[in-house]
Parts: C-alpha cells; sequence; structure tokens
C-alpha cells in the first residue's frame, strides 16, 4: 500500500470518529496499523479511537509506540501524552501516569489542560499539595473571572505554600 493511500485511509478514519462512528473507524485504524506498525500518526489515531470507546487498556500500546518514534506532529504530540498520561490515570496506573504527565509539563509547559491532569494523577499517588499548587496556579494565571483576578497575587502565594499561616 502507498504512502498516499495510507494518508487517504487515515484521514476516512479519522472523520469516521469525529461524525461519530468510531466502531468504523477503530476497524480501518486496526487494519492500517497492521500493514504500517512503524506509522506513528496511525498509532496515534488508533490510540484515540479506543480512548473514545472506553477500551483505555487497548489504547496503551498505540499511545506508547506513537510517542516512542518521530513524527506527531506538536499538537499529536501533546494529545498523545495527555491521552497516554490520563489512560493510565483509569487503569490506576498512577506512578505511570505522573510521569507521563511530568513529561508532557515539561516539554508543553503553557498546557494548562497537561497540568490539570497532572493534579489528578499527583491527587491519586497521595501528593495533595502539589497537585493543590498545580491547581491554584493555573486559576491564578487562566481564570477570567474578575474576581479570581483580583485575587491572583494572594492566590499565587498560598499556591507555593498552603500550610502557611499567621
Amino acid at each position: 500500500m502507498s504512502t498516499q493511500k495510507k494518508e487517504e485511509l487515515l484521514a476516512e478514519a479519522v472523520r469516521l470518529r469525529e461524525q461519530g462512528h468510531p466502531e468504523q473507524a477503530r476497524e480501518r485504524l486496526l487494519t492500517l496499523t497492521a500493514t504500517f506498525p512503524d506509522a506513528v500518526d496511525v498509532a496515534y489515531q488508533t490510540a484515540w479511537v479506543h480512548d473514545v470507546l472506553g477500551l483505555e487498556a487497548e489504547a496503551v500500546p498505540y499511545y506508547e509506540r506513537c510517542l516512542q518514534g518521530d513524527g506527531l506532529t506538536e499538537e499529536e504530540r501533546r494529545g498523545a501524552l495527555l491521552g497516554l498520561g490520563s489512560t493510565y490515570r483509569v487503569l490506576g496506573r498512577f506512578g505511570q501516569a505522573v510521569e507521563t504527565l511530568r513529561r508532557g509539563v515539561s516539554e508543553f509547559p503553557d498546557d494548562g489542560a497537561l497540568r490539570t491532569f497532572l493534579s489528578m494523577a499527583l491527587f491519586n499517588t497521595g501528593d495533595h499539595h502539589e497537585a493543590m499548587q498545580l491547581l491554584l496556579r493555573l486559576v491564578a494565571t487562566t481564570s477570567d473571572s474578575p474576581r479570581v483576578r483580583r485575587y491572583r497575587p494572594a492566590i499565587e502565594h498560598y499556591a507555593a505554600d498552603l500550610t502557611q499561616t499567621m
């Protein structure tokens, strides 16, 4: 199968998923991944469709595969790191979730979704203080609420040390 044909079939599978037909997309993606086992874009889309279908355990190897190679766009890499980290968390693999999401935050420090999912994974590992710090800083820096913006300095101050009292 040619690379052009692969791209056409991949685009069709993505369209099917986006249009609410994930089972049909999954069938096409499994065929594609068997034909192109090293194609990171196919692995990423295959992982994604498994997540959509609630087949998280089946998504993991595809996420891992797509992150091992080169060729993902920046947006796909963000999505793969978030998807794998979130999937590990849902599966109760909290340490791996934290590790993956930390890598995502390190690569994409501006990504609030990655920081949010990292805070959830940190909560699951018992790192409540760091989880709250991440969330408070995210709220302080991204909220459109005038009241939150008014108290931003205080929120950021307390985020540094939630145990601080007078």
